[in-house]
């Protein structure tokens, strides 16, 4: 029987997936399967995994349904005592399972155990760190106020907690994963280890590069588990809405966004602010250089925007 069960929902991931399970098949510890939901996938993916000879991996494939219900259908087939999901274009660092399994082992009220995330670009090269917040026990509040697990193919959750607080929201893409760890945190403590081991893979088609369904699904996570929580952190409203809209004006911002992408980053930015003045004056120079941006978004062609921005931001730093 295998301690930690590994669901991989896929769906035409060719160029990727054989990586993402290579970097679960070299985990230092090795008592795991792997299952692998194909989600109605119509690229060559299958015939990719089809090479990987391990017996721990399992295929099974079905209608095309999403990631919350491919995951609530790995979870039936799981036997592992312990439960860790991966996206099929994301990696693990080798000892990430160790890791978390040893900080569960060593703090048995925790149910949920998760790390540190950075940012690969579609070719797997480092793009930015994550936030790197370690909250250890109760976090629901501090989870509340943001989702600093960042990801689905962060934690690994003991099965029974899993069981106890119900399936993924398949209505809530792609904030599903957010509120799974809202309602495990209601219930369970988590432990961190503090190191990163998941690497999150940007890509412009990903389900979480939709802004928009973000944004409405993310306010839908926030006020449903304020809903749940005692009236002694119904005081976190705006700022978790605040810092929500702040995440989603830097995703906008990644890269080198659009007009319309800048433009709906001063949406997201302004909402922000309406919600926690406060924030401008917390984080000036920050807030400073995300307004610019937009700012040179919305009137220079994008050559020019590029080039005053790598100015300023030299001689903000400069200030530090």
């Amino acid at each position: 029987m295998p301690l930690i069960s590994v669901i991989i929902p896929v769906f035409n991931s060719q160029k990727t997936i054989n990586e993402t399970i290579g970097s679960v098949l070299k985990q230092t510890l090795s008592n795991l399967e792997v299952i692998v939901i194909n989600d109605g996938s119509t690229d060559e993916g299958l015939e990719k995994i089809a090479t990987i000879k391990d017996p721990r991996v399992q295929v099974f494939s079905y209608p095309n349904a999403g990631v919350a219900v491919s995951r609530n259908r790995g979870i039936e087939r799981a036997r592992g005592e312990y439960i860790s999901f991966l996206d099929a274009d994301d990696l693990w660092t080798p000892d990430k399972l160790e890791a978390q399994l040893k900080a569960l082992q060593e703090n048995p009220p925790a149910a949920v155990a998760y790390s540190w995330t950075d940012y690969i670009d579609e070719a797997g090269n480092f793009l930015y760190h994550g936030s790197h917040i370690t909250v250890n026990g109760d976090v629901t509040a501090k989870l509340l106020f943001k989702n600093f697990i960042e990801n689905g193919s962060n934690p690994l959750i003991r099965r029974h907690a899993l069981v106890e607080v119900g399936e993924f929201d398949s209505s809530l893409p792609p904030a599903e994963d957010w509120d799974m760890w809202l309602r495990l945190a209601a219930r369970y403590h988590f432990v961190a280890v503090p190191h990163p081991q998941i690497l999150y893979r940007m890509s412009a088609g990903a389900n979480s590069a939709n802004i928009s369904k973000m944004e409405t699904q993310g306010l839908k996570v926030i006020h449903h588990a304020l809903s749940l929580t005692p009236d002694s952190l119904q005081s976190l409203k705006k700022p978790s809405i605040a810092n929500f809209y702040q995440y989603l004006t830097f995703r906008v911002l990644t890269g080198n966004p659009s007009r319309t992408q800048c433009l709906s980053a001063a949406r997201c930015f302004g909402y922000a602010i309406i919600n926690d003045p406060g924030m401008l004056q917390r984080q000036n120079r920050l807030m400073s250089i995300v307004f610019l941006k937009i700012i040179a978004g919305i009137l220079l062609p994008p050559q020019q925007a590029r080039k005053l921005l790598k100015m300023l931001k030299e001689r903000f730093s400069k200030l530090e």
